[in-house]
């Protein structure tokens, strides 16, 4: 059987791959806070027919020896955690982060997870939650009587209550980094887990210990490029349809080995 056959199949399911997780890019392309991902591959064993150095007489070797590449495969999904443009929104309660950094999250079980998304809301209790109803880490509660909230690039939370003209502190934010933030759990719903790859989580404040700062009244879009996904999903799709090509012309090959004559 022609090894081309198994060598061009595995190069279609790379690219299936790599068409996937360009899918996903782009239809999260609106998505607040989505960071998109890079399918990476490399090559597979090879089939060593005649090792380089191998002696073709008594004074002569093979400078390159003969070595039949088997295909490829994925080896990785990386996260690319670049930084999203900001859009203003000039609601009070929506916060970006430029620069390195996450917002912490309490899910209902005590679970502790991470996100860039900072379109944020207040829940009955006037707590500060995401849009599942997560609470935020540190606990932000915004008085009923609150005409006026203000958070500041270093995290700091500051209301104007009813009948009052001065300011006063209710909280402060906190960011969370991660040496490796690409070894993070990807849940979905633009929250990440933290993981053995991903390093223990460094909390701090923003601003501070290259932690970024707080921008109140935007949010950061996804950092999605159309056009250069676009262009990886014409790539991913002609090199697929050349892989396929690759199967057809070796089975009409095998026909035509199969139709001789003895």
């Amino acid at each position: 059987m022609m090894q081309s056959l198994y060598t061009a199949s595995t190069g279609m399911l790379s690219m299936q791959t790599q068409i996937d997780t360009t899918a996903n890019n782009i239809a999260n392309v609106n998505t607040i806070g989505f960071k998109k991902s890079r399918a990476e591959f490399a090559d597979l064993m090879y089939k060593v027919m005649e090792y380089a150095g191998t002696s073709t007489s008594d004074v002569t070797k093979s400078p390159t020896g003969i070595e039949v590449g088997l295909g490829s495969r994925p080896t990785a999904i990386n996260k690319i955690f670049s930084e999203g443009s900001l859009k203003q929104t000039d609601n009070q309660l929506d916060i970006a982060v430029t620069g390195r950094g996450f917002f912490k999250l309490e899910l209902p079980d005590g679970t502790e997870v991470y996100s860039r998304n900072g379109a944020f809301k207040v829940d009955a209790d006037g707590i500060m939650v995401n849009s599942d109803g997560y609470r935020l880490v540190p606990e932000v509660v915004i008085p009923p009587d609150a005409t006026n909230v203000s958070i500041g690039t270093d995290g700091t939370v500051t209301v104007v209550q009813t009948g009052q003209t001065q300011a006063t502190q209710i909280g402060q934010l906190s960011l969370t980094n991660f040496i490796n933030p690409a070894g993070l759990h990807s849940m979905g719903d633009n929250l990440y887990l933290e993981t053995d790859s991903s390093g223990q989580p460094v909390e701090g404040t923003p601003g501070s210990d290259g932690l970024g700062v707080i921008r109140q009244g935007f949010v950061e879009l996804s950092n999605v490029e159309l056009v250069v996904e676009l262009t990886d999903l014409i790539t991913g799709q002609r090199a697929y349809d050349s892989n396929s090509k690759v199967i057809t012309t070796s089975d009409e090959m095998l026909q035509t080995v199969n139709g001789l004559k003895r």
